[in-house]
């Protein structure tokens, strides 16, 4: 199976794409499956619109990648997302998950509407599927500074415990590069996310070629 491959924003961390959009716009062009918004430090405000520009940089390609919101359901409603990310501090799974049946029920939202859940144990991850999450992104897997916060990396050998214990997609995250991508496909992940792979690379087709392929 192609393995997913999600990107995940930070407009400070751009090497080679100076604004966000502009960055979207390639990753979307490039072929990346899922591109997650995670810009913490932006209000609602300021990022509808960036969302927005995503889903109608999705669209201009038949909507290949789906646009998910990290934390912000609301935003992620507003601009007709195609999916929210819940932090380990963010609303409850299993809370958004009643709310989605409910939605989905009314014709207020379309069914494909993704719910996934950022995880760094195998314990977390079960409760995860338990409460309806449609996947779950774990780690981190290798050392990063981003995730130092996290503690000691997970490793591979984890990751492929949390793989097998729960029958939903796990995408790997935390260190990720394309040296070591097929460690984490090989271990039993569906996928990998990943910021710096992705944004600091010249040639993001390339990269998703050559990704797809493990």
């Amino acid at each position: 199976m192609t393995p997913l491959l999600c990107a995940v924003t930070d407009r400070h961390s751009l090497a080679e794409h100076s604004q966000l959009s502009e960055y979207i716009a390639l990753a979307v062009a490039a072929g990346i499956d899922w591109i997650q918004i995670r810009e913490k430090d932006m209000s609602a405000r300021e990022l509808l619109p960036v969302a927005r520009g995503a889903m109608k940089a999705a669209a201009a390609r038949d909507n290949a990648t789906r646009i998910i919101v990290n934390d912000r359901l609301d935003v992620a409603l507003a601009a007709g997302a195609s999916g929210v990310h819940l932090r380990e501090a963010s609303l409850p799974v299993a809370a958004v998950n009643a709310w989605r049946r409910e939605a989905v029920t009314l014709r207020k939202l379309p069914r494909e509407f993704l719910m996934g859940a950022s995880c760094h144990s195998m314990e977390a991850a079960r409760a995860a599927e338990r409460d309806g999450a449609d996947y779950v992104i774990f780690g981190p897997v290798f050392f990063t500074l981003s995730k130092e916060k996290l503690g000691a990396p997970q490793g591979i050998k984890r990751l492929a415990e949390v793989s097998i214990s729960v029958k939903i997609p796990v995408l790997a995250i935390g260190g990720i590069t394309e040296e070591n991508a097929g460690e984490c496909v090989k271990a039993g992940a569906s996928g990998i996310a990943a910021i710096r792979m992705f944004s600091g690379e010249r040639d993001l087709a390339a990269l998703v070629a050559r990704l797809k392929t493990l």
